[in-house]
């Protein structure tokens, strides 16, 4: 089979890559998906065993902050496009460890977009090529009660994450205007779904109901989330990355804000729901905790840019998404297991080594 593009997926086996490289391997048979990834304990191919054989999949264990084996890799590879999803993501990780996430954040961009420019030198200008980045709703800071997030609106992360973020969507928009590197941005707000390493809010509480732990919430659970499905998620990004207009940015919301503790009260009732408990047992498991440092108070997204201009639209039924999501991890135990143990990591690196 000809190939029309090669695109490398970075963070690929992460919770939300995971998910883009399963729509693209499975609707683009004509696309050589790459899916690039450090496998950190948040990257884990178990996510993609339904593709992991398909002819226009294969995988590659690289670290973004390697400089060297990026360029070696691309040169080699020269793929047409880079979808780029790999960042440390956890605000609290963040906290204790900023320099993490400016490496791999910022510098882990910088050289992949240096490498692209470097194998795209001669054809820049063309439709051919295109480095879109993923970014967050964390970059705009915090709104008050009122009011939402377009892509006019200035920067101000209170976190060394999404400060992190905040300077690799920079520096992705600079090497537009300063090299005619040819970019798309998008800023999304929360996701949730399937395949979502249980350090975040959702996963987390399930897992934490299944084992009948503590539902640790910071401060009075008053702080207001826009939560986007993993599944419209992957749709926008394919829509932008067929469609969109190089050097825009799109922003991409679920129209869905919730107060974590509302969010959480909800995850509860369904939960007792498919365990089959009395309503009301899940959620004498919430518990306060101090407040995060930095706490953005509310997120929430205007995306009717990526609506009215291209036609994306995200899910109406918000609570029969988050009933499908746990009922996957309440049937997906091994894979819950797997990743709560670290087991994953050593196994399917194992795995590919030896295929």
């Amino acid at each position: 089979m000809i190939m029309q593009k090669k695109i490398v997926v970075t963070g690929g086996a992460g919770f939300i890559g995971s998910h883009v490289v399963r729509l693209f391997v499975n609707k683009y048979p004509n696309y050589q998906i790459i899916n690039l990834d450090k496998l950190t304990y948040a990257g884990n191919l178990e996510n993609l065993v339904d593709v992991q054989d398909k002819v226009n999949y294969q995988f590659a264990k690289l670290d973004i902050t390697d400089r060297e084996s990026i360029f070696n890799f691309f040169e080699n590879e020269k793929p047409d496009a880079v979808i780029h999803l790999a960042a440390e993501s956890h605000v609290d990780r963040s906290i204790l460890n900023p320099i993490e996430f400016v490496m791999t954040n910022v510098m882990g961009t910088i050289n992949l977009m240096d490498a692209c420019r470097k194998i795209w030198s001669d054809s820049l200008q063309s439709n051919d090529h295109l480095f879109y980045h993923v970014s967050t709703d964390e970059v705009y800071g915090t709104l008050g009660e009122s009011g939402k997030f377009t892509e006019h609106t200035s920067y101000d992360p209170h976190s060394p994450y999404s400060a992190s973020k905040a300077s690799s969507d920079h520096f992705v928009r600079a090497y537009f205007d300063t090299y005619k590197f040819p970019v798309k941005v998008s800023n999304c707000s929360n996701n949730f779904g399937t395949h979502h390493f249980p350090e975040k809010l959702i996963p987390l509480c399930i897992n934490n109901i299944k084992n009948n732990k503590a539902l640790p919430i910071y401060g009075k659970g008053e702080n207001i989330r826009d939560w986007l499905w993993v599944e419209d998620h992957a749709r926008a990004i394919d829509t932008i990355f067929h469609q969109g207009v190089v050097g825009e940015t799109y922003n991409i919301g679920g129209n869905n804000e919730w107060k974590n503790i509302d969010l959480v009260k909800l995850l509860c009732e369904i939960m007792d729901e498919q365990l089959a408990r009395p309503q009301g047992t899940s959620t004498q498991l919430i518990t306060y905790i101090t407040d995060r440092a930095g706490h953005d108070f509310r997120y929430a997204i205007d995306s009717s840019k990526l609506q009215n201009n291209l036609g994306w639209k995200p899910t109406d039924d918000f609570k029969n998404a988050l009933s499908e999501t746990i009922r996957w991890y309440l049937q997906n135990e091994s894979w819950l297991n797997n990743v709560t143990s670290g087991n994953y990591q050593s196994y399917y690196e194992h795995q590919y080594k030896n295929k």
